[in-house]
């Protein structure tokens, strides 16, 4: 049996579409478009359920109708809505070709802060990316709830692990105090 160590999460189903059983997916990340990857887990009554992908295709930059196998009426699909998809962490690349990589990719991602030695400290997590000016900043929740914005720059940005979604960051401390 698959847990939610397992995998993580991708997006939600927002509402059904159509009469054929198709869903309408809003999505933080689309590696199920990247690896190909055969079925997805969405959770239901607290279990995470596999289903298997016939068709999709995307209506912009995050969202896309999903057709699953056997969900085929509107009924169907209407049982569907409001439930959190997953992708498991196994079939996620561990490298990504950066033709591929999007800032957006990272939401989600645990954001580690090395300090001059080599430990890394668990800073928080993405929660969002504002790129929607040239200097584009990474929001990350602290296990505070607080929010911390952290420039995505390479003078910043050390290394990401995709398959275990970590961020690893040098941020000086006078930044992150501007946060505060």
């Amino acid at each position: 049996m698959i847990s939610e160590a397992d995998v993580y999460q991708i997006g939600v189903i927002t509402r059904a579409h159509g009469v054929r059983g198709e869903v309408s997916f809003q999505f933080t990340d689309d590696v199920w478009d990247r690896v190909e990857a055969d079925y997805l887990f969405c959770k239901l009554d607290g279990l995470l359920v596999p289903f298997f992908l016939e068709e999709w295709r995307f209506r912009s930059d995050t969202t896309a109708l999903l057709k699953f196998e056997d969900i085929d009426s509107a009924d169907a699909a209407l049982r569907l809505v409001g439930s959190e998809v997953f992708f498991p962490k196994a079939l996620t690349p561990s490298e990504v070709d950066d033709e591929d990589l999007t800032w957006q990719m990272f939401t989600g991602f645990e954001v580690l802060r090395r300090t001059s030695g080599e430990e890394a400290l668990p800073l928080g997590t993405v929660s969002s990316v504002m790129d929607q000016t040239s200097n584009i900043l990474l929001e990350v929740t602290t296990p505070e709830g607080k929010e911390i914005l952290i420039p995505a720059h390479e003078d910043f940005v050390l290394s990401a692990d995709h398959r275990e979604r970590r961020l690893y960051v040098c941020i000086p401390d006078e930044l992150l105090n501007l946060n505060s």
